[in-house]
C-alpha cells in the first residue's frame, strides 16, 4: 500500500525532492486576482483589438503596482525574502503560445512559437538551446534591487512561465484561459503547451525556494525588465518599471512553514506528489507553522514530506483555508468537486468494444532517490532507498475507474468505463478492488494493483527487493500535454478531489490524457529497505498495470529502469544516480 504525500503532510524546510518540486510553484495561483483589477489601467488596447494579420501577438511589460510589501523568513541558516514583484507580460492581438516537446531522453527540447490567424496556423521555431526545459524561458526577466543608499544590493534574471498566474486586461477579452496551469517541471517531461490567451496578462514572478534574495528589512528600490534577446525576438518595448519594496519580518518566527506555504497550490497539485491542500497550516497560524518546524525528519532530510502549498492571494487575505475558485473568490488554482463516479455499479454483461478508445498507461524512470534512515515510521536504524515515480497517460483516452462499496465492507468492487468519441459510455469491465487505507496520512482509497516497483541486480536477472503498490489516481503532473486529446485543464489534481473518504460509498478515479500521477516512495513501508544489501549497482524498476487488470490499447511500454549506485557503511549508506540519457536527474 502506499500513499502520495497526503493533506496531513505538512512540514517546514523543503528536502532536496521537495525543493526541487517547489521549483515548479510559477504563481499559477498567485496574484490572479490583481491584474485584472490593478492592471486594466496600463492595458494595452482600450477597445477591441484587430487581429494581426500574421498572428503575432503584442506583448508588454507592465506593473499591477508601484510598490510591495515582501515578508523575509529565516531557516536552518537560510534566510531571504521570494521576490514577487507584481510584474505582468499582457498579451493583445493574438495569443501568445509555444509548443515545447522532445523526442526522447535522449534529445534535447525544442520550442516552436505557435501563431494562430483565424484558421490558419503557423509555427516558428525559438532559437536552438535558448529552452532546456519545460519550466519556462529561461533569463526573461532581469530584477535589480538597490538599497536606501542606491547602492545595487541584487542583480537576477528570472525565467517566465506564460501559464503563470494570469487575468483578463480587457472586458471582451476570452472569458477563461484554455491553457495549461504552470509550467511543468518534471523531470521526465516530454511535451507541453505554455499560453496566454489574447487580451490577458500573465505574472512574471519567479520563486526558486532553493535561492531567496537576502535582503534585511529595510525599504528598497526594484527596476524590472525584460532581457535584450526576448525583447529583439519577440519585439518587446524596453520598458523599466520601478517598484518601492519593503522588507519586513516574518510573522513570529513561522520560519520556512510559512515561506513553504507561499508557493502555489495549484503548482504543487499538477507539480508532481501531493503537498498541502484544504489542511496545511496557515501562513496566519504561527502554532502551526513552528510545530511543523519543530519536526525533525533525519539527519538526511530525504525523508521529510512535502512542504504545504497555499496562494499568495488567499493567504495575503487571510483565507488560506479556503482554496480553490467559488462564488465571490478565486484563487486561480481550480482545486476542483471531487469527481461522481455512476450512481450505481454497472449491470448487465461486461464488455470492451473492440475499435473502443483506450488509455495507454507508461512508466517514468524513477527519479528524487535519497537515502532515508526510517525516522518517519520505519524502523529507526535501517537503510531504505527512497525515489519518486510517475504512471502516466499518454492517451488517446482517460483511464476513467469507479469504485462501489458493499455496506460495512472495506474494499470496493472496481470497474473501468470506456467511451466512445462523443463521450457516450459504450463498455465497462470489471477491474479488481480499491481498499481503504486507514493508516495516518493515508486515509482514502487505494486502487489496487496500478503499479510495482522493483530493485533489480545490476545484470537486471534477479529481483532483490520489490513492493507492490495502490494508488489513489489523480493527475499530478503534467508529462505530456502534446498528444492526441490531452487534457490541460484535469480534474481531480488532488487527494480531495480524487481518493474519497472513509464513509464513502462510491468513488471515481481519473488519470486524464497527458498528465501522469508521481508517488513519492518516502512514507513508511514504500522505499526498499537496503540494510543488508551489498554495494554495488542496481536498477529501479516502475512497472504499470502489473497484472494487466486494466485495458490499455499497448502494454509493452509500461516497464521503466532507472540506475542507481550503492556504496557507503551501514548508517552512513550514500546513492549515485547516473544521467539517463539527457537527463541528470537524481
Amino acid at each position: 500500500m502506499t500513499s502520495k504525500r497526503s493533506q496531513t503532510d505538512q512540514t517546514s524546510q523543503p528536502s532536496q525532492g521537495s525543493r526541487t518540486r517547489l521549483q515548479r510553484a510559477t504563481l499559477a495561483a498567485g496574484a490572479a486576482l490583481t491584474v485584472v483589477v490593478a492592471g486594466a489601467g496600463a492595458a494595452p488596447g482600450a477597445g477591441a483589438a484587430q487581429e494581426n494579420a500574421a498572428g503575432k501577438p503584442k506583448l508588454k511589460l507592465i506593473a499591477a503596482t508601484n510598490s510591495v510589501t515582501l515578508d523575509r523568513y529565516e531557516w536552518d541558516g537560510a534566510a531571504g525574502v521570494f521576490l514577487d514583484l507584481g510584474t505582468y507580460v499582457s498579451v493583445d492581438d493574438a495569443p501568445l503560445e509555444f509548443k515545447v516537446t522532445r523526442k526522447s531522453y535522449k534529445d534535447p527540447v525544442v520550442a516552436q512559437q505557435v501563431l494562430r490567424d483565424g484558421t490558419s496556423t503557423k509555427t516558428k521555431a525559438l532559437p536552438a538551446g535558448l529552452v532546456k526545459d519545460f519550466s519556462g524561458l529561461p533569463g526573461f526577466i532581469d530584477v535589480s534591487i538597490k538599497n536606501a543608499a542606491g547602492e545595487e544590493v541584487s542583480n537576477t534574471q528570472g525565467a517566465f512561465c506564460p501559464n503563470n498566474a494570469s487575468g483578463r486586461i480587457r472586458p471582451d477579452a476570452p472569458a477563461t484561459s484554455k491553457y495549461p496551469q504552470s509550467c511543468p517541471t518534471n523531470p521526465f517531461t516530454l511535451g507541453s503547451v505554455w499560453g496566454v490567451e489574447k487580451g490577458w496578462a500573465s505574472n512574471t514572478s519567479t520563486i526558486d525556494y532553493d535561492k531567496p534574495v537576502d535582503l534585511p528589512v529595510g525599504e528598497y528600490t526594484a527596476k524590472v525588465g525584460v532581457a535584450k534577446q526576448y525583447r529583439d525576438l519577440f519585439g518587446i518595448p524596453d520598458d523599466q518599471h520601478t517598484i518601492k519594496v519593503t522588507v519586513r519580518s516574518g510573522d513570529g518566527g513561522e520560519g520556512a512553514g510559512a515561506a513553504a506555504s507561499r508557493s502555489s497550490a495549484s503548482s504543487a497539485h499538477h507539480g508532481g506528489g501531493h503537498g498541502g491542500g484544504h489542511d496545511a497550516p496557515s501562513a496566519k497560524n504561527p502554532a502551526e507553522a513552528a510545530a511543523a518546524a519543530a519536526h525533525h525528519y533525519g539527519p538526511r532530510g530525504a525523508d521529510a514530506p512535502t512542504p504545504p502549498a497555499l496562494s499568495h492571494a488567499l493567504e495575503d487575505r487571510g483565507l488560506a483555508r479556503h482554496l480553490g475558485d467559488g462564488p465571490g473568490h478565486t484563487d486561480g488554482s481550480r482545486i476542483a468537486p471531487a469527481l461522481k463516479p455512476a450512481a450505481k455499479r454497472p449491470s448487465g454483461r461486461a464488455g470492451v468494444p473492440a475499435d473502443v478508445p483506450k488509455p495507454d498507461l507508461r512508466s517514468l524512470p524513477a527519479w528524487d532517490i535519497a537515502i532515508t534512515d526510517g525516522e518517519d515510521g520505519d524502523v529507526a536504524g535501517k537503510d531504505y532507498l527512497a525515489f519518486s515515480a510517475n504512471v502516466w497517460n499518454a492517451g488517446p483516452a482517460p483511464l476513467v475507474v469507479d469504485g462501489f462499496r458493499s455496506p460495512g465492507k472495506d474494499l470496493m468492487d472496481s470497474y473501468q468505463y470506456f467511451y466512445d468519441a462523443d463521450g457516450k459510455q459504450v463498455g465497462y469491465t470489471p477491474s479488481g478492488t480499491m481498499e481503504w487505507d486507514p493508516r495516518v496520512g493515508h486515509e482514502h482509497w487505494h486502487f489496487t494493483d496500478f503499479a510495482s516497483y522493483r530493485l533489480l541486480s545490476e545484470d537486471q536477472t534477479k529481483e532483490v527487493r520489490s513492493g507492490k503498490e495502490a494508488f489513489c489516481l489523480a493527475n499530478t503532473d503534467a508529462v505530456d500535454y502534446t498528444v492526441k486529446n490531452a487534457n490541460w485543464h484535469p480534474d481531480n489534481t488532488d487527494l480531495s478531489t480524487a481518493c474519497g473518504q472513509q464513509n464513502s460509498i462510491s468513488v471515481r478515479e481519473v488519470l486524464d490524457v497527458g498528465s501522469g500521477d508521481t508517488y513519492t516512495q518516502y512514507r513508511p513501508g514504500q522505499s526498499f529497505d537496503i540494510t543488508d544489501l551489498p554495494n554495488g549497482t542496481y536498477y529501479i524498476q516502475v512497472i504499470a498495470n502489473p497484472e494487466n487488470r486494466l485495458q490499455e490499447t499497448n502494454t509493452k511500454n509500461n516497464v521503466a529502469l532507472r540506475k542507481v549506485v550503492l556504496a557507503g557503511d551501514p548508517g552512513a549508506r550514500t546513492v549515485t544516480v547516473p544521467p539517463h540519457d539527457l537527463i541528470n536527474a537524481p
